[in-house]
């Protein structure tokens, strides 16, 4: 009967629908960290390999900026996994929001975020937003009913000059971030001095 088929056709219509939805939420899971909803090391890997491109083909600069919470651990074991995720969500809307448009911002992997600043022309970009970045961190939060006051560790590797390719670039903003917490510094340029500490 034609109800019949009619209804056929609605569920047939429906399951569609329904596949094409899982297929998305599939898809945006496998690019992006369940936690913060930003976009993960697979997908920050793939934009930058776009960016790099159209840096290589126009003769631009980028820059590669890795930043971790100093003594996340510590609110971990003594506040509860809760309240750090909480925190790294937070940090992940800080970031953000602090970041242009045009620039990504991904989380790494437990306490490390990754940006990139695909028209940073020269280090005073990198900078400006680097100092911008530590000082909304910094900035106090409210979380549970208490008070957190956080900072945080960045290294930042530009192109072409600290490297040319993906993992080079990670590499390196990678370094930096681990001498800018050793030495306090809040934000490091890598250079090949790093390497020997």
């Amino acid at each position: 009967s034609p109800d019949e088929e009619n209804r056929l056709i609605y569920a047939i219509a429906n399951d569609v629908t329904e596949r094409k939805k899982m297929d998305e939420i599939i898809r945006h899971q496998a690019y992006h960290d369940t936690l913060t909803n930003l976009p993960n090391r697979r997908l920050f890997k793939d934009i930058l390999s776009i960016e790099l491109a159209l840096a290589r083909r126009s003769s631009q600069r980028l820059a590669v900026l890795f930043l971790d919470i100093d003594k996340f651990k510590y609110i971990n074991d003594t506040m509860g996994h809760h309240t750090g995720d909480l925190v790294l969500q937070q940090v992940g809307i800080r970031l953000r929001s602090s970041l242009r448009a045009s620039d990504t911002v991904a989380r790494m992997g437990g306490d490390e975020f990754a940006m990139l600043l695909p028209t940073a022309n020269n280090s005073n970009g990198a900078i400006t937003t680097a100092q911008k970045i530590l000082k909304i961190i910094e900035k106090p939060l409210e979380i549970a009913g208490q008070t957190l006051l956080l900072k945080a560790s960045i290294g930042i590797a530009m192109f072409p000059e600290h490297g040319d390719e993906i993992n080079m670039l990670m590499r390196r903003a990678d370094a930096a971030m681990y001498a800018a917490k050793r030495r306090k510094a809040g934000f490091i340029f890598y250079d090949h001095t790093i390497d020997q500490e």
